[in-house]
């Protein structure tokens, strides 16, 4: 057989998930309990999950054959995905600005703000704005760089902004500004 079709590298996997996309900001805006979440997993990876699969693969590897050890392929693939996800966390830490809002008094949004609107159709909705890493659509979280952060930040409780969506343009009346600890 060639060695033209043949895997010479058996580190190299075509199927390694990749860090989702993220627009280009220089930096990333989080709330305090954000950055604690980032730094929490961080420490969990590198002090608990790491050393737990370095134990797994140097056993594995001690049994011999490497090509069919499962624990061992398997092993090293999570190894590289801690890894991966460490230098992420690593990276997003040192390029990351908290944000302390929560006691605000003002009706002026702002990033960390808790927002109620209305929108033309008739609905209520409420909103915070967060850092990229802290959205959460089930519980109102939304990203400073969303397009319904961006209609809202710098107007004040009271204004009408314009929300432009696919399907069209939407009016939303501010009815509250409230800037809370986020959890």
């Amino acid at each position: 057989m060639s060695k033209a079709f043949t895997r010479e590298n058996d580190d190299l996997e075509d199927d390694e998930p990749v860090e989702p996309a993220q627009p280009s900001v220089d930096r990333y805006y989080m709330t305090p309990a954000g950055y604690d979440r980032l730094r929490t997993e961080l420490k969990h990876l590198v002090e608990v999950d790491r050393p737990e699969v370095v134990k797994t693969v140097s056993w594995a590897a001690s049994n011999g054959d490497r090509s069919e050890n499962g624990d061992y392929i398997y092993g090293k693939r999570r190894l590289r995905e801690i890894d991966r996800r460490v230098r992420f966390l690593i990276r997003r830490l040192e390029n990351s600005e908290v944000v302390r809002s929560a006691g605000r008094d003002s009706d002026q949004i702002f990033f960390g703000a808790t927002v109620t609107v209305r929108s033309s159709a008739g609905g209520e909705k409420t909103v915070t704005i967060v850092g990229l890493d802290e959205v959460d659509t089930s519980r109102g979280r939304v990203s400073w760089i969303s397009p319904i952060a961006k209609a809202l930040i710098k107007a004040k409780e009271g204004d009408v902004v314009t929300l432009r969506t696919p399907g069209g343009n939407e009016e939303l009346e501010i009815l509250e500004v409230k800037y809370l600890s986020i959890d």
